[in-house]
């Protein structure tokens, strides 16, 4: 038989047993593909078929057999478990296929499409929600996303790839995701893998807006993911802090704050007075209204997604790139940035924060990684319920505050920012009070001095409103810095599991993997060289820094100058020692003088 002799001659190639069974209908050809699991062994099995046909004893047997099918069963436990034909299973997975993602303008939106273009070759179309911005098109905006930094290599390698990239004009906000009847039909009849990570990552988001965003856009796009007839997956990016009223959080649901629904049905009959007013007993033990609202999307996906195969994946507080798409690259100043820029312009000398704590960071391309490898297993693997996915460093890779500190302060130093206006220094402060104090001497001090004499010589002041908001991102970002949770990444490390070597290599997710030394290293030269557009090793930024030590070194030296001579008009003893101190400089610089002739 036809595939029989294929079948026998593969599992020789990898040294395994073949049995047949005569019970059942013969269904050959998906447990070939199943045995092949790559474009290569398909393409073997094909020559091998081709050889076959052209044996005499084959058409002997096929009608002999002709009224008689065969079922297949194979001994797939000598079979290697990995791929060996070093090809990706999951970038074969993507093959022909069309993706719709929200939030692809984010940033983690951005990282997603590029991965997806540079490493699935093969991705049939990537659909992408875009909303007109500021008298921009979704074509004109297409085009500057594409224009972006981190889309130079591709461009430069495959340019063709960007013909992919189809937009689709639509608001998160609008009804029904303001998507057109006949885009919706598009979706509808092509996207079998849908990943949503569009949301307002604001922590000081009103109330309203947050729930617009993240609960009734969430709503909506399964609304819309249960019109899709090939639909395999659809991951939800969410936070591992939506649970961060909990010390220990595990890869599970956690009751909701309240009931989705009806908060969603509140928010449209309350005042915006009303809801601010009560937005704080709302929120509770969590910390804002973006960990609020991302709980709450969680049970709306578990209570409503129906028959929907979901996955959600849960990071933690995403920084820059690691490695991909460039070591480095970060386009924003949410969370931790915000305080690399803040410090190293010497802007901010404070921080209230535990050393001793686990700073729970992971780079960008290590979601992204996992997003699409959990894609790919859900459906492939088809799980019975809703799997979680924590996307986290503490537990398996501990990196303290402390030591980010440290390698940070240190990079300030050896690749100094351009426009620093105070050499950088200040600490993380463990205490409360000692941070305000800090505050009020080393950051609004110096402001409102230099806003005065802005105002006095015609200048515009502005450092106090840029303390202003400094203070404010620091207070948000402050719950994080002097708190800890354990978060639980078994479901992450089983799928590691399940994944071959070359995927694993390819999608890697392992944050056992990350040196934080080196990382931070290249996190700080990424905000430099990305997010400020500057010089990484920058020499007029080296001078810069050398006056500003020479001028804080002699500021330092005439205050004490000054106190000590106040002091000699009011003690005999500070008036003689000056005077002695006095004489003393005085010979030494006549000796140097003297020298000189």
């Amino acid at each position: 038989m036809l595939f029989e002799k294929s079948l026998v001659r593969l599992a020789r190639m990898f040294g395994t047993q073949v049995s047949f069974n005569n019970e059942a209908i013969y269904r050959s050809a998906s447990i070939l593909r199943r045995v092949a699991a790559s474009r290569h062994l398909e393409k073997t099995l094909q020559d091998l078929c081709m050889r076959s046909i052209e044996e005499e004893m084959f058409e002997k047997e096929r009608k002999a057999l002709s009224s008689k099918w065969f079922p297949l069963t194979v001994n797939l436990s000598a079979l290697p478990k990995e791929n060996m034909t070093g090809e990706s299973d999951i970038a074969g997975f993507y093959r022909n296929r069309s993706i719709f993602i929200t939030g692809a303008t984010g940033f983690m939106g951005k990282v997603l499409v590029e991965k997806l273009l540079r490493c699935c070759p093969g991705i049939k179309n990537v659909y992408i929600l875009m909303r007109p911005k500021r008298g921009n098109d979704v074509r004109t905006r297409l085009e500057e996303l594409i224009n972006t930094t981190i889309f130079d290599n591709l461009r430069k390698a495959h340019p063709e790839v960007f013909t992919k990239l189809i937009p689709i004009s639509g608001d998160m906000l609008l009804p029904g995701l303001g998507i057109s009847k006949s885009d919706v039909r598009i979706l509808a009849e092509n996207v079998s893998v849908v990943f949503h990570s569009a949301a307002t990552v604001r922590f000081d988001e009103p109330l309203q807006q947050a729930v617009e965003m993240n609960l009734k856009g969430t709503k909506k796009l399964i609304d819309l993911c249960k019109q899709m007839s090939k639909i395999d997956a659809l991951v939800h990016v969410s936070t591992a802090y939506c649970n961060c009223d909990k010390s220990e959080v595990h890869e599970s649901f956690y009751a909701p704050p309240c009931d989705p629904n009806k908060l969603m049905e509140m928010i449209d009959f309350l005042d915006e007075d009303v809801i601010l007013a009560i937005t704080k007993r709302m929120v509770g033990k969590r910390p804002n209204t973006y960990t609020y609202t991302k709980a709450l999307a969680e049970h709306l996906l578990m209570h409503e997604s129906g028959q929907l195969p979901v996955a959600i994946v849960r990071p933690t507080i995403v920084t820059a790139a690691e490695k991909e798409p460039l070591p480095g690259w970060i386009d924003n100043i949410n969370g931790p940035t915000g305080l690399i820029v803040g410090c190293g312009k010497g802007l901010i000398r404070s921080v209230y924060c535990q050393r001793q704590m686990i700073a729970d960071i992971i780079p960008v391309d290590y979601p992204i990684n996992l997003m699409l490898s959990v894609a790919w297993y859900t459906a492939t693997h088809r799980p019975n319920n809703t799997i979680i996915y924590n996307s986290t460093s503490g537990s398996l890779n501990p990196l303290k505050w402390g030591v980010l500190e440290s390698i940070l302060k240190n990079e300030m130093l050896k690749y100094p920012m351009k426009g620093v206006v105070w050499p950088p220094g200040g600490s993380f402060k463990s205490s409360m009070l000692r941070h305000k104090i800090d505050v009020a001497l080393f950051h609004y001090g110096p402001a409102y001095v230099v806003d005065t004499f802005a105002k006095i010589f015609g200048g515009k002041p502005r450092f106090v409103r840029i303390h202003d908001r400094a203070t404010k991102a620091m207070a948000c970002l402050q719950h994080f810095t002097v708190n800890q949770w354990t978060f639980h990444s078994v479901n992450t490390v089983s799928l590691l599991d399940k994944m071959s070597a070359e995927d694993k290599k390819i999608f890697y997710f392992d944050t056992r993997n990350i040196i934080w030394d080196n990382y931070l290293k290249t996190y700080y030269q990424g905000t430099k060289k990305y997010l400020l557009k500057e010089e990484v090793d920058c020499k007029e930024s080296k001078h810069h820094l050398n006056r500003l030590y020479a001028m804080q070194y002699t500021g330092q030296v005439a205050a004490a100058l000054l106190i000590w001579r106040l002091l000699a008009t009011k003690s005999t003893v500070a008036h003689n020692a000056w005077e002695s101190s006095v004489s003393a400089v005085m010979r030494y610089i006549g000796q140097l003088i003297f020298k000189a002739r």
